[in-house]
């Protein structure tokens, strides 16, 4: 087997498992981050309703119902609709900062969830790799 073979076989299986250690370190770190918070999703939510806060469906549900209620107290109206010196604006754009800090979360799960299976591809590209590697009979062998 060449040195390159080998090289790109351990190099595809090497980056494979380390997107696949940090996907997992991320997604652990932003459940864990999100269940310190104790929130839970409020009771009227479309989706999840009363559940804990500790993943991404759990967390876009929240920034709905977030955005709902919001937009319920500003009588329909976001953040920017708002005059500059109106008393509400302070309550959309509390809605709009925790909106974003759920979605980021939710953002933040996705992509850890793509390292992990882009990392699963990457070992079992390079297991093939080194499948076909052991496989293939060098040249050299078959002229005698």
């Amino acid at each position: 087997m060449g040195k390159m073979r080998k090289a790109s076989y351990i190099g595809s299986i090497v980056v494979g498992v380390l997107l696949i250690l940090g996907g997992l370190t991320t997604w652990i770190i932003v459940s864990n981050t999100l269940s310190d918070q104790n929130i839970n999703v409020a009771d009227d939510a479309s989706c999840l309703a009363g559940d804990r806060v500790d993943g991404p469906f759990s967390a876009y549900c929240q920034a709905k119902i977030i955005e709902e209620h919001a937009l319920h107290a500003t009588g329909g109206k976001y953040y920017s609709e708002l005059a500059q010196d109106d008393p509400l604006r302070a309550v959309a754009a509390q809605s709009a900062y925790l909106q974003a800090s759920l979605y980021t979360s939710v953002v933040a799960f996705g992509t850890a969830g793509m390292a992990i299976l882009v990392g699963a591809l990457f070992v079992m590209i390079g297991l093939g790799m080194k499948d076909v590697a052991e496989r293939v009979v060098p040249m050299s062998d078959t002229d005698s």
